[in-house]
């Protein structure tokens, strides 16, 4: 699956979201005592249904499952073992939102994380904005080398670890924060006037990788799902404040052709586009 692909299946995913076209409820989860089996599900009107479970058990890594129905028969059309299609379209996810609202002339990008949802979002940006840096840091210098290493392979861009999240952060166009911190790991004096910042980690309140402060920062906020945001239990980090009254949706952003200068994008994790994804790939 080639990273433009991606971000445009998941282009044309979030706009039949905001369409009403494709049904996207939050996520449920039951608990099974030692752990819980947690369900994103969709439907795309009259043309099939589908789900992703996951576990929330102690097994590491475990597996993802996604399956998709027909809407007719309810035959199933295709189903994917693993823990590759997830972080693949929520990097397309956030490749979609950098097009939308990212200025034209961003080349720079400062990762702050190193993990599997740092690399999807390198590879879908790179596909959306020609990068002329990548700076990259993480608290493992190992994974932060080996990070650098196979990027600079894979990407052939210039791509180089940093000694602090600040050095990653101050002065680019692009910020992305895939971390697991339970606290904010940036100070948002750190991102610059016009830049674009995509945060993946925690967001619930007591454990977020930021804080209502970096959402003050900004000009434009957006999230993937507004709905997923008010489910969150712990309580998303905004809720309850004058932050989150400000968040408007990707697919708003998309149809009414909504721009920003410092934007945060809170990618929260669209249901259904899982789904939507696999049906693409099978069709």
């Amino acid at each position: 699956m080639a990273a433009h692909e991606a971000v445009a299946w998941m282009r044309e995913a979030i706009l039949a979201a905001h369409a009403g076209r494709l049904r996207t409820p939050p996520r449920v989860a039951t608990d099974l005592g030692d752990g819980r089996l947690v369900f994103t599900t969709g439907a795309l009107q009259g043309e099939w249904f589908g789900y992703r479970s996951y576990d929330g058990f102690d097994a590491e890594p475990g597996e993802q499952v996604v399956v998709v129905h027909d809407w007719q028969t309810g035959t199933v059309r295709g189903i994917a073992v693993g823990n590759e299609l997830g972080p693949r379209r929520v990097g397309a996810i956030g490749g979609v939102a950098v097009d939308a609202l990212a200025r034209t002339d961003a080349t720079t990008l400062g990762l702050v994380g190193t993990g599997t949802q740092a690399w999807t979002q390198l590879w879908a940006i790179s596909a959306v904005r020609a990068l002329s840096s990548v700076a990259v840091f993480s608290r493992s210098e190992e994974r932060r080398n080996a990070f650098v290493s196979r990027a600079s392979e894979e990407f052939g861009l210039s791509v180089n670890a940093v000694g602090s999240a600040r050095e990653a952060v101050e002065g680019n166009d692009l910020v992305v924060l895939a971390t697991n911190s339970p606290t904010p790991v940036i100070d948002p004096a750190w991102v610059k006037d016009g830049a674009f910042v995509t945060t993946l980690g925690p967001k619930q309140v007591g454990r977020a990788e930021f804080g209502p402060e970096l959402i003050d920062r900004a000009d434009l906020v957006v999230t993937d799902s507004i709905a997923q945001t008010h489910a969150y239990d712990p309580p998303f980090v905004l809720a309850g404040t004058p932050q989150h009254d400000r968040l408007i949706s990707l697919g708003e952003v998309l149809a009414d052709h909504v721009k920003g200068q410092t934007v945060v994008f809170c990618s929260v994790g669209l249901a259904g586009t899982e789904a939507y994804l696999l049906n693409k790939l099978v069709s």
